[in-house]
């Protein structure tokens, strides 16, 4: 049941989040906030939503393992898993964005989140504050750059201008809906298939549930990879780590502060965290510039494997 437990809260929260999405952009419409403001704060902050109610259901539960790992292993798994299997498949170009701005941001927040684990044991609500705030002047910034430099924002649905009231309310009652009991679906199944084969929260989180949650961007990249279009772009997931640490450990430590049980997510999870971003500078640059090729994305998913390994060795 644990297993049918977990596939029904990746189902959910995958249409809970697209539905979400969906409905956050139409309302921006109506409000005619502008299509690039809604693509780099309203898409965003809905597309972490999925992380968010999984943390914060895990916390609230007492479950701190969880709410850790899943924003450890998912950071994890957007660079090893997702931009590695999409690189495999099409390699990408790297814009100079991501190494003057977006790179080090990613490392900040990092930093931050190991600093404040490692010297309290937990993320406290004064942490989660400033984690929160963080992220708000990182959109701000954000929105003032693209504007500074004309920077054409893309995966906004024009057609979403013209949806009517009733449907906006649908599709928010469905998104909320399905989050809400798609969180509780998989962090009861975690917890039960963790119990039942021996592992700890932190291995299934950093593991299965993170896999879970970048499936939505895995899944969109390999199809736009096969179809030779735009897949996803380096600064793209960048982007959704800076979110899963600010917004989403913010959000959740605000609410119900996050306290470290596994020393294992300090000791050994958040370097895999932090090792798998720093490389990303010499991939970058080492030999050919600015490209993530192949034999990249290789390295990266070998790395990725030998990390989701050595976690159930170690369990």
């Amino acid at each position: 049941m644990s297993i049918l437990y977990i596939l029904i809260g990746f189902v959910l929260l995958v249409v809970g989040g697209e539905f979400l999405v969906r409905s956050s952009v139409a309302i921006s419409f109506k409000f005619n906030i502008s299509k690039m403001i809604i693509g780099l704060t309203v898409v965003s902050f809905a597309t972490s939503l999925p992380e968010l109610l999984v943390s914060l259901q895990a916390a609230l539960s007492g479950y701190s393992d969880i709410a850790l790992g899943n924003v450890i292993g998912s950071n994890i798994a957007n660079i090893g898993l997702v931009l590695g299997i999409t690189a495999i498949i099409s390699p990408l170009i790297i814009d100079k964005d991501f190494y003057k701005f977006n790179w080090p941001i990613m490392m900040f927040f990092s930093f931050a989140m190991y600093f404040f684990l490692y010297t309290g044991g937990n993320i406290s609500r004064l942490e989660g504050a400033a984690l929160f705030i963080g992220i708000i002047i990182y959109v701000l910034f954000l929105i003032q750059h693209a504007r500074k430099n004309r920077i054409i924002v893309e995966g906004v649905d024009d057609a979403l201008k013209v949806a009517s009231g009733v449907k906006i309310i649908i599709w928010l009652l469905i998104g909320g809906v399905a989050l809400y009991a798609g969180s509780e679906f998989l962090v009861s199944g975690a917890v039960d298939l963790a119990q039942r084969i021996g592992v700890s929260e932190r291995v299934i989180s950093v593991s299965i549930i993170a896999i879970g949650t970048s499936v939505p961007e895995l899944a969109a990249s390999v199809i736009a990879a096969l179809k030779q279009e735009k897949a996803i772009s380096l600064g793209n997931l960048v982007g959704s780590n800076i979110f899963n640490i600010a917004s989403v450990l913010g959000i959740t430590a605000l609410i119900q502060p996050i306290y470290l049980k596994s020393e294992e997510l300090l000791t050994n999870d958040i370097f895999w965290m932090i090792g798998f971003s720093f490389v990303l500078i010499p991939l970058a640059f080492l030999p050919v510039k600015l490209r993530i090729s192949r034999y990249k994305g290789i390295i990266l998913f070998v790395s990725y494997v030998i990390f989701i390994g050595l976690a159930f060795v170690n369990k």
